[in-house]
């Protein structure tokens, strides 16, 4: 995603490069620039979602894969692709999260994988970033919008280099298919249609 703008904590200073029209290249930032694979031990996907009106159930996926293509000279030329598998979703509950897998809600069985591809990256300034992209719920896809804030960059013990960020995203569930819910006698629903996404990523650089 080429999130990032403030030094890293570990790599040496590479060799001056030739700044960009539009950012001046930090070599401890182009140093960083390469393919990087997401690390599921230490890192996390998860969601909230409002419940009955009056709390907040959380949960998160336990499966998924994903790999980032950081650009520390120009951001905006950043990717990064995830494939979340459904049927890891974990809510503390084993009736919920298999309701979630049925036909109300992910229809694990017909549709077991959630993806997103990054289509742009843009810097907001320091170190928040944006990264924009199409996610695949079920049979639907659409662009979503994730923003990030970048949690800096070191070599860690086993002499890996890595880089860690966490962002956020609201999307309306209802805009991937998943509308089940339930009228409540008081008034109000169930489930919440507005889910919020939540991402804490630890990613490591290819050879």
């Amino acid at each position: 995603m080429g999130l990032f703008n403030r030094r890293s904590q570990s790599a040496a200073p590479a060799a001056a490069t030739t700044a960009t029209a539009t950012l001046p290249v930090d070599p401890a930032l182009a140093a960083l620039t390469g393919e990087y694979t997401v690390d599921p031990a230490h890192s996390r996907i998860g969601f909230t979602v409002r419940h009955a009106m009056v709390t907040n159930v959380r949960g998160s996926f336990a499966g998924f894969e994903g790999t980032l293509g950081l650009d520390g000279a120009d951001p905006s030329r950043s990717t990064a692709s995830i494939d979340v598998d459904i049927a890891s979703v974990s809510t503390g509950i084993a009736d919920r999260d298999a309701h979630l897998l049925g036909s109300d809600f992910f229809d694990a069985e017909l549709f077991p994988r959630m993806t997103f591809r990054s289509t742009r990256a843009e810097a907001l300034g320091g170190d928040a970033y944006r990264i924009t992209g199409d996610l695949t719920i079920k049979d639907v896809t659409r662009p979503l919008s994730i923003d990030l804030e970048f949690n800096g960059a070191a070599t860690d013990v086993y002499g890996s280099e890595r880089v860690g960020f966490e962002g956020s995203a609201d999307i309306l569930r209802s805009d991937w298919g998943l509308t089940w819910n339930a009228a409540l006698e008081a008034g109000g629903v169930m489930v919440s249609d507005k889910v919020k996404l939540t991402f804490d990523i630890s990613a490591v650089k290819q050879g």
